[in-house]
């Protein structure tokens, strides 16, 4: 089935996958940087909560699909190519899920490094999908609109980065006043002895 057969025969379904993925990756910044700060370790936390995300990883992107490919008979025979390509792809992800650790590591907030990435990921996928797959008629087909697209994400990424709410204060404990001397004496003596 072609692209534009299955997409169509799926109707809108691919919506609803690509908010998914949208909501997951949304929150992955902050609760990896929760995670982070939960291991208690402020020198080797970040791996520490790097190597559950790799947990995860096998978790979820192994034994999930192995059981899928069990349950629907697949074949076991894989191109060359396309394990190449696979492996660069999860590498790659592997890497930036790392480096958004050590983002966090050198004291950039998960608001802010998050709106760098999820700003500047779209304009980086754009940039190598048109170079890798060419629209039809080359490069010289492109139309201002997708560039405007790509100068506006990156315009949404500054600003985001630039205008994030600031988080409260740390909020300090009150201290108790200390009584004046003779309030002080008083109290110890007692109500009666005060007369």
């Amino acid at each position: 089935m072609a692209d534009g057969q299955a997409s169509g025969g799926a109707g809108m379904t691919w919506i609803a996958f690509a908010l998914m993925t949208v909501v997951s990756w949304g929150v992955y910044g902050v609760f990896l940087h929760t995670g982070q700060m939960a291991m208690g370790d402020p020198v080797n936390g970040r791996y520490k909560a790097f190597l559950f995300v790799g947990l995860a990883y096998f978790l979820t992107a192994v034994l999930a699909p192995l059981a899928v490919l069990v349950a629907n008979g697949a074949s076991w025979q894989m191109p060359v190519k396309g394990m190449a390509w696979s492996l660069i792809a999860g590498t790659v992800g592997a890497v930036g899920a790392f480096c958004v650790l050590l983002a966090f590591g050198a004291k950039g907030s998960p608001a802010v490094v998050m709106a760098i990435v999820f700003g500047g990921a779209p304009i980086v996928n754009a940039v190598v999908a048109t170079i890798l797959h060419p629209p039809a008629g080359g490069l010289s087909a492109i139309r201002w609109p997708f560039v405007l697209g790509l100068l506006m994400a990156a315009a949404g990424g500054c600003l985001v980065t630039l205008y994030r709410p600031m988080p409260a204060p740390p909020v300090r404990p009150a201290v108790a006043p200390t009584p004046a001397p003779e309030a002080a004496a008083v109290a110890a003596r007692g109500p009666s002895e005060a007369r």
